[in-house]
């Protein structure tokens, strides 16, 4: 069964991330790309481990060779995911998480038409822009650009397959890893086992 590509998306704050986290350890065959970015690592991050920093010149030889599925430019900084990260897990059979906008959920579905877009969405408003300034993590004008950023975003939600609403992170979790499970056991997905184990052709 080959891979399937499972895009996660949400603004800032929402809990995409420990969302992510959950998923990949406890759910098996659930990979990941790491985004290659032009932004300096903060003090937390790893090469290779929450992205590939790389320069810009860098960044734009990829985007000359078609190396990206989707990239897009934010507050400065390229973000983009390779199509050599993506095909090598899915061959394998791995399916792939993705935490990647709107846009780049549109330039994925475009390129894999069987993936799987699923948008997580904080309770309300108020309640993200609280959790936003409870991680401490950025000033007045950041967070003020991140709830506007996240209002614009938020409209694009209705092209997604699943809306995720993380009012409590576990319910949220457990919601999400069943989108992912159900997925495994379409018809579809297993038409090759039916075929070699019973010799019946799924239409």
């Amino acid at each position: 069964m080959e891979g399937r590509i499972f895009v996660i998306s949400g603004p800032s704050g929402t809990g995409k991330s420990s969302i992510i986290k959950a998923l990949r350890n406890q759910v098996n065959g659930l990979g990941y790309t790491i985004s290659h970015t032009t932004r300096a690592p903060r003090s937390t991050e790893q090469e290779g481990v929450d992205y590939h920093f790389v320069d810009r010149d860098r960044f734009l030889r990829m985007i000359d060779s078609e190396g990206f599925v989707e990239w897009a430019e934010v507050y400065g900084h390229l973000y983009g995911t390779s199509f050599c990260s993506l095909n090598e897990q899915m061959s394998e059979g791995s399916d792939v998480l993705l935490d990647i906008d709107s846009q780049g959920a549109d330039h994925v579905r475009s390129r894999f038409e069987s993936s799987v877009l699923v948008y997580v969405l904080p309770p309300s408003l108020e309640v993200l822009e609280k959790r936003l300034r409870e991680r401490g993590t950025d000033d007045e004008n950041t967070i003020s650009r991140r709830m506007d950023e996240a209002i614009r975003e938020i409209k694009n939600c209705t092209r997604y397959d699943y809306v995720i609403i993380n009012e409590d992170l576990e319910c949220a979790i457990e919601h999400t890893k069943a989108i992912v499970v159900s997925d495994r056991c379409r018809t579809k997905r297993n038409e090759r086992l039916i075929r070699d184990r019973f010799g019946i052709r799924v239409p």
